[in-house]
């Protein structure tokens, strides 16, 4: 096992494009690292540059206390999943996983014993004679899933292996791939554009952006305190709501910092109400315009008041074509058109900087 760093690390492809903008952080040993963000945001390219599949222009990978810069991949000690499997359609499944231990030169009972070990641990054993063509899609990532695992390395690298799966072989591989994680105590980073998926399986969670890192934590701290309004928006279904602080909005809260000038507020913790707000609550005017019942809880999408507070901030629910989403539980729900109003109490409510770069702190 081992820990993974990156010092810097930058990438610049020929005409001056800069895909990865200086990124800093470590993966612990045996920690699961995932990082996520839009397709276009550089995580598979810094994927690919921890397995020397990419260089580096500038900066330093570390694997296991080792600088690996300009250390070939076969010789890093790290074993990929890709997103297409990879798999020879010749070779039956046994002789897939074993395929990358006979060009190291592994004594055949070694192969032997690590080829089966990985197949019990997967469930694999019945198919070891079939080719790939004979295997579901599921079955198929699992089979390359196994060809890592043989490897024995100091980290796992997954590009993004779920999806070409369905969404109900997503989950279970997902619920898979993370108690396979905790039984090898293998150090793993793993790239999805997914958020639920990253949420789900990460000790680490890294939010990239353009080539850069927005915010690394835990999954719950990243939802709980959001250091950007990209992150906000990103992380969570539906997405934060986000909106101009104006001046009837300081008003509510009672006291803002002068420099905040974005105010959020996840779609769970508003409520529909027939009253006043509390003290320091917010409370916003809205006419319903659509509902999304999704069984056991409700979307209601609405235009705030008469608009005079200011459009949303993109990247929130405008992005669903409405000014504010609300989740409710249960079906019961407003009728299109409408008027309600919708409270939040103060500790749920999230201030950004005006350019959205920044979280403050009331």
């Amino acid at each position: 096992m081992a820990n993974v760093v990156l010092r810097s690390v930058r990438k610049t492809y020929p005409g001056g494009f800069e895909a990865i903008k200086g990124v800093d952080f470590e993966v612990g040993d045996g920690q699961f690292c995932v990082l996520v963000g839009p397709s276009g945001c550089g995580k598979s390219t810094l994927l690919r540059m921890v397995a020397g599949l990419e260089t580096i222009t500038s900066g330093e990978i570390e694997i296991g206390g080792r600088v690996v810069n300009q250390i070939e991949p076969a010789d890093r000690d790290i074993a990929m999943v890709f997103q297409n499997y990879a798999l020879y359609p010749h070779m039956s499944v046994y002789d897939n996983m074993a395929y990358g231990l006979r060009n190291r030169g592994t004594a055949r009972a070694e192969i032997e014993a690590r080829v089966q070990e990985a197949a019990r641990i997967l469930e694999l054993g019945s198919m070891l004679t079939r080719k790939p063509r004979q295997l579901s899609g599921g079955q198929r990532q699992r089979v390359a899933m196994g060809r890592a695992i043989v490897r024995q390395p100091k980290v796992f690298l997954f590009d993004e292996p779920l999806s070409n799966l369905d969404a109900k072989l997503r989950v279970a591989m997902r619920v898979e791939i993370r108690k396979l994680q905790r039984r090898l105590a293998t150090t793993a980073i793993y790239v999805t554009h997914d958020q639920l998926e990253a949420m789900t399986l990460a000790d680490v969670l890294v939010v990239m952006n353009a080539g850069e890192v927005e915010q690394i934590g835990s999954p719950l701290d990243v939802y709980a305190r959001p250091a950007t309004t990209f992150v906000a928006s990103f992380i969570g279904a539906p997405p934060m709501n986000l909106m101009p602080l104006a001046d009837d909005l300081r008003a509510q809260l009672g006291s803002a910092p002068p420099e905040a000038g974005i105010l959020g507020v996840r779609p769970e913790d508003l409520t529909i109400v027939s009253g006043t707000a509390g003290s320091g609550a917010l409370a916003l005017d809205v006419t319903v315009e659509a509902i999304e019942r999704v069984g056991p809880e409700t979307f209601v999408y609405g235009a705030r008041g008469d608009h005079l507070n200011g459009p949303v901030v993109v990247g929130s629910a405008e992005a669903a074509g409405a000014d504010l989403i609300v989740r409710i539980p249960g079906q019961a729900a407003p009728g299109i058109g409408e008027r309600i109003t919708v409270t939040a109490p103060p500790p749920s409510l999230h201030l950004f900087s005006a350019d959205g770069r920044r979280r403050i702190v009331r």
